[in-house]
């Protein structure tokens, strides 16, 4: 037994150098062979560096922290095995094994999402509890607690998966699930932002091998696994932010500075430079360290941490946060060598402001950029200047110029400044925004409005989980955890069950049937898709687009007004062109095309021409 105890003791102190390795296992026959990998340990710099099976080390680079050592090799032509890191210090070595892994097939090909899919945006805590025995854990300071309206409430990756069927009969196609990975405050932990190990799903969501069973699971169904990644900042209790790589892997300030969330100093010409520095370097808030991506040891790391959770995830696409906070150099070099490993991947970037030519700065290729020589390398940015008509814009008649449905209409006649305005996302709201059905006050006839257009115009349509029940939630009364309500039926004991249709009271079944035939509809139809759009200056507060191919049509009519309208059809001639009838998607009647088409006040009619 003495001899036992001491091999177990003497291994301990062999391999105790090092705790950390990251990424902590890699993939054969990536595009870019070239792979950094970060040991950690106490003092572990003081050490040479070997490795075995004839790989080539490329660079070894210490710090002023002793405790990291950033060794790149490479691995090109590598193929799937097991290498032997041999460390050595004087007389002293000790071992450490890696593993390069094989690919999935075709992985390098995986085709992301885009304007065929329906987003559904869930927070995980929020949306149903599939395994109670997870919802506190011993690794992390803050504990399940569902009376506290921002504590941990239990919702997990497994009443995610036992809900899979829920959303696939709903039409959405794929899932943005807030962030999954271990975030360690000791409270308001629950939304995922403030990250404190971004290799690792938070115990309290489940396991790392949950969520690869999540994306199987998609999988199998036919739809898409997208994961919310933060490169802007880590949380406060981030293990490394407690030993720094570098003083520079985060921004540092002589004392707390926040920044100024001014992200027009990105691009304003006459912006002074301390403005700017404020709005990149300044910590979103003080919990959330604002990450260097200057720095290339970190913008290596980021980049690496990205590709591997897409590899060992099978991810189909990225929800970046805060992206226009981020250094915009550093973040366009992190988006190009994500897409040069993958080229079809989709990657949309939360880029909240106010103008469309501010918006269209920041997505891939954009002319704007060009002028000052920038491209982001980001496929797809967020449509806020849509959400905000979206504000108030089902309440306001078109007694003014610029009320009702020109808002609308005045959002799209902006698309020039898109490289791609198909491949923006749209949405009614998300988990930051009011609920739309708290700012309508559960008015049915304006959720038919707001959905029928966001599943009918250019771009992703993205729904907030519990829109297609009708929840809502006062988030200037009641805060975020009014707009981040529990789904009900997604806990032992909730006495309404709005998973099941059995389940779910009349007015749920009301806006679930709704939006479930819209979307499974939309499913069908390319021209919604991918076709081109052609729309016509409101008159009376109604709004006529139609969406179109070489051989498909759909017009779509939203009828904003208070009141009955009938249209005169020779004023849409150039899109009806030959069509002298329609089937109405929703309700199946035949509508005819050749005078007139009348429709009710606060309504839509979704007409594939015939």
């Amino acid at each position: 037994m003495k001899n036992i105890l001491f091999l177990f003791f003497f291994n301990i102190s062999v391999f105790a150098q090092v705790e950390k390795m990251e990424p902590p296992f890699w993939y054969a026959g990536l595009h870019n062979s070239d792979l950094q990998i970060m040991f950690y340990g106490k003092n572990i710099a003081q050490n040479s560096v070997e490795i075995s099976n004839g790989i080539t080390i490329k660079n070894i680079q210490k710090t002023e922290n002793p405790n990291y050592l950033f060794v790149t090799i490479n691995t090109e032509n590598s193929q799937p095995q097991e290498l032997i890191f041999t460390f050595k210090n004087n007389n002293k070595s000790f071992t450490q094994k890696y593993s390069l892994k094989e690919r999935k097939k075709n992985s390098s090909f995986r085709k992301g999402y885009d304007a065929s899919d329906v987003i559904y945006l869930l927070m995980p805590d929020r949306f149903a509890n599939g395994n109670p025995k997870n919802d506190s854990d011993n690794s992390v300071a803050e504990k399940g607690n569902r009376s506290l309206p921002g504590g941990r409430h239990g919702g997990d990756i497994e009443g995610i998966i036992k809900n899979l069927d829920y959303i696939k009969e709903l039409g959405a196609t794929s899932i943005w699930s807030t962030p999954l990975c271990e975030d360690n405050d000791e409270t308001y932990s629950y939304h995922g932002y403030g990250q404190s190990d971004v290799y690792k799903i938070d115990p309290r969501y489940g396991s790392n091998e949950d969520y690869l069973r999540l994306s199987s699971e998609l999988h199998q169904r036919g739809m898409k696994n997208i994961m919310d990644y933060v490169t802007n900042h880590w949380g406060w209790r981030h293990w490394m932010i407690k030993d720094l790589p570098t003083y520079d892997w985060v921004h540092q300030f002589p004392t707390f500075t926040q920044s100024n969330y001014r992200m027009t100093t990105q691009f304003d010409i006459n912006a002074s430079a301390t403005d700017a520095e404020h709005c990149m370097d300044g910590w979103f808030v003080k919990s959330m360290p604002d990450l260097n991506q200057s720095n290339p040891l970190l913008l290596t790391y980021l980049i690496q941490n990205a590709i591997w959770w897409i590899e060992y995830a099978d991810l189909d696409g990225f929800r970046v946060d805060t992206f226009s906070y981020n250094d915009k150099v550093g973040i366009s070099k992190w988006c190009k060598s994500i897409l040069d490993e993958y080229p079809y991947f989709n990657i949309v970037g939360e880029v909240w402001m106010h103008d469309q030519a501010q918006m269209a700065y920041w997505q891939k290729d954009s002319k704007i950029g060009a002028i000052q020589s920038y491209n982001s390398n980001l496929p797809s940015v967020m449509d806020f200047t849509l959400h905000d008509a979206f504000g108030n814009v089902f309440n306001e008649d078109e007694s003014s110029w610029d009320k009702g449905m020109i808002k609308v209409y005045d959002n799209f006649t902006n698309d020039f400044l898109y490289p791609n305005p198909n491949n923006i996302m749209t949405f009614l709201e998300n988990h930051d925004t009011m609920r739309f059905n708290e700012i309508y006050k559960n008015d049915f006839k304006k959720y038919q409005l707001g959905m029928t257009l966001i599943a009918t115009v250019r771009g992703i349509p993205q729904l907030y989980y519990g829109s297609e029940i009708g929840m809502a939630g006062n988030k200037d009364k009641g805060g975020d955890a009014a707009i981040r309500l529990d789904f009900p039926g997604g806990w032992d004991g909730d006495t309404n069950n709005a998973f099941t249709n059995a389940g779910r009271t009349a007015e749920q079944k009301q806006y679930f049937d709704f939006t479930s035939k819209l979307l499974q509809w939309r499913k069908t139809n390319d021209a919604v898709h991918f076709g081109k759009m052609k729309h016509y200056v409101p008159h009376n507060n109604v709004y006529v687009y139609f969406r179109y191919t070489d051989n498909k049509s759909v017009m779509i009519i939203l009828n904003n007004s208070t009141k009955t309208q009938t249209l005169k059809t020779n004023r849409f001639k150039e899109s009806i062109q030959n069509y002298t009838a329609g089937k109405e998607v929703l309700s199946g009647n035949t509508i005819d095309l050749k005078n007139e088409i009348t429709i009710e006040a606060k309504s839509s009619l979704i007409i594939e021409l015939q």
